[in-house]
């Protein structure tokens, strides 16, 4: 048996959602409810009355969270304990300290470990600022991100989230996919002149990342122009891209730091301060550090991460409910849906635990989403009245970015945008009854609602950390390993023998017996 299975709080829950909250009832959803199941911290509130739970589910959760130690292993892992790892078999044995990136601020992991990984950290924010410093004259108004996967995912969902304070003058863009157009139609829209690449790639051997950079060299030569005085580097030190030869500047990453986990190291850093400048990127990592204090409260009910974690795990191991969508009310953050799903399902999407063992229980979550209130258009009809339950995890907020709302019919566009949310919250869960089946609600949809006053630099870096640290919580108490990611490997050993096949190919040499399976797509290609 895994531990999860053999908590005590989990035989208590399981009994528990024998007799389960059920929303749509008359009299269910109550403003009573609604105001006693809010949870505050920093500057978010956190509403759950419209979850299917009650406080002797709460408390059930609470004591999920005590037995499996979730708080405990917080505290480890931003101490820097090695705890990437799976007892017994070979795996990375790393550090997870993406948290050290922003710990700058009321310090209070004080190890060692954790202490010199935040001086190596401060001490890239410092070349950074002094390089900033450095080209503020010297005209460049583009930046191009190079990177795939986290390199790409995290930076860009945050850039667009705070897009409305950028620099004057300042742009960015970022090439991810191997795919030709996606360059193509980034370098259309620069003057490669005033265009500063940041590459990124902690190994310095990522093909897809070097593919792009090689194309974008050339052209740079192609126009005149030397990379070396264009191209900045994101790396490990010592890696091949650590090299001043090619690259104007490199500034570095470590190992304890996943892809999926390193928006808030140089890997979003760098991107980010060119197009914020320090100071709002300062802003931003001192939310995310801000947040990340919070996760280490004891109180659950104070304990925003925590306790969104564990309402994550009363839907999907209790209510049997495989997916999350998460829908922020705000189209700044368009693509941060994106982004927490790769690190949701890169980090919980495991079979086996800590031990080596298959789990004999369902790990993380479907997680999907799309901004409101367009979903309302698309796929809400499911949600709605479809045969798969789905819980939702809204993110509004009180104010706008850009202050240039305006009022029609009595309310402003933002009220009608809090409007929305606040009806689709209450609608999911108490339906609608209806003599006609067509126009029947079913209800007690469980659902969530993240509140801010403002999507700004502060508040996004804490939203990050908010999420970050709800998926840790959840391997902790599923006692999985969630910091790192085997599964994106064999698709890559896989695609580098079909690449070799094309090499052959292209040169007219016999390619079928290297990997028949992979000949027969090729062998297909010649008739499209």
């Amino acid at each position: 048996m895994t531990a999860f299975n053999g908590y005590k709080a989990v035989e208590k829950l399981r009994e528990l959602v024998q007799k389960p909250v059920d929303l749509s009832k008359e009299g269910a959803l109550t403003t009573k409810r609604l105001e006693q199941m809010v949870a505050s911290a920093l500057n978010f509130k956190l509403f759950y009355g419209t979850e299917c739970i009650n406080e002797k589910i709460l408390s059930g959760l609470f004591e999920l969270a005590l037995e499996a130690g979730a708080v405990k292993k917080m505290r480890a892992m931003q101490n820097g304990e090695v705890i990437n790892k799976i007892e017994g078999h070979e795996s990375e044995n790393r550090m997870v300290l993406h948290t050290a990136m922003r710990d700058f601020f009321d310090r209070q992991t004080e190890t060692e470990a954790a202490k010199q990984a935040t001086t190596l950290a401060y001490a890239e924010l410092e070349k950074l600022k002094s390089f900033l410093d450095q080209i503020e004259k010297q005209g460049f108004t583009d930046m191009i991100q190079v990177g795939i996967g986290g390199s790409e995912l995290g930076p860009k969902a945050i850039y667009l989230a705070l897009q409305a304070f950028s620099k004057p003058g300042r742009r960015v863009h970022f090439i991810s996919n191997v795919d030709p157009d996606d360059a193509a139609s980034v370098m259309q829209q620069v003057d490669l002149s005033k265009t500063l690449v940041v590459i990124v790639s902690k190994s310095g051997t990522t093909l897809e990342t070097q593919t792009n950079e090689e194309l974008i060299r050339k052209r740079f030569l192609a126009v005149g122009l030397s990379p070396t005085n264009h191209f900045l580097a994101v790396t490990g030190k010592g890696s091949p891209m650590d090299d001043p030869s090619k690259y104007r500047k490199s500034f570095y990453i470590w190992d304890y730091v996943g892809g999926r986990y390193s928006a808030t190291s140089m890997v979003g850093c760098v991107i980010l301060a060119f197009a914020l400048g320090m100071e709002k990127l300062l802003e931003f990592l001192k939310g995310a550090s801000a947040m990340d204090k919070v996760a280490l409260e004891e109180d659950p009910y104070k304990n925003l991460p925590l306790l969104s974690a564990l309402l994550g795990i009363w839907n999907h191991n209790f209510l049997d409910y495989p997916t999350t969508a998460i829908i922020p009310y705000s189209q700044a953050m368009s693509r941060f849906p994106a982004h927490l799903q790769q690190c949701d399902m890169e980090s919980n999407g495991k079979r086996i635990d800590r031990q080596g063992h298959t789990v004999d229980f369902w790990t993380g979550p479907i997680i999907w989403g799309e901004p409101g209130t367009n979903g309302q258009h698309s796929f809400y009809q499911l949600i709605h009245q479809g045969t798969i339950t789905v819980p939702v995890e809204f993110i509004g907020f009180l104010e706008t970015q850009y202050h240039e709302d305006h009022t029609f019919k009595e309310t402003s566009s933002q009220q009608k945008l809090l409007a929305n949310l606040f009806a689709q919250s209450i609608g999911l869960a108490t339906g609608k009854k209806s003599d006609n089946p067509n126009k029947h609600f079913p209800g007690n949809r469980p659902n969530r609602v993240l509140l801010a006053k403002k999507c700004e630099p502060y508040t996004m870096g804490a939203i990050l950390s908010y999420y970050e640290n709800k998926v840790a919580f959840q391997g902790f108490i599923w006692d999985i390993n969630s910091f790192d990611q085997e599964g994106v490997q064999l698709g890559k050993v896989l695609a580098n023998k079909i690449i070799d096949q094309f090499a052959k190919k292209n040169k007219g040499e016999e390619y079928e017996k290297d990997f028949p399976l992979g000949a027969v797509y090729l062998d297909h290609l010649k008739d499209l």
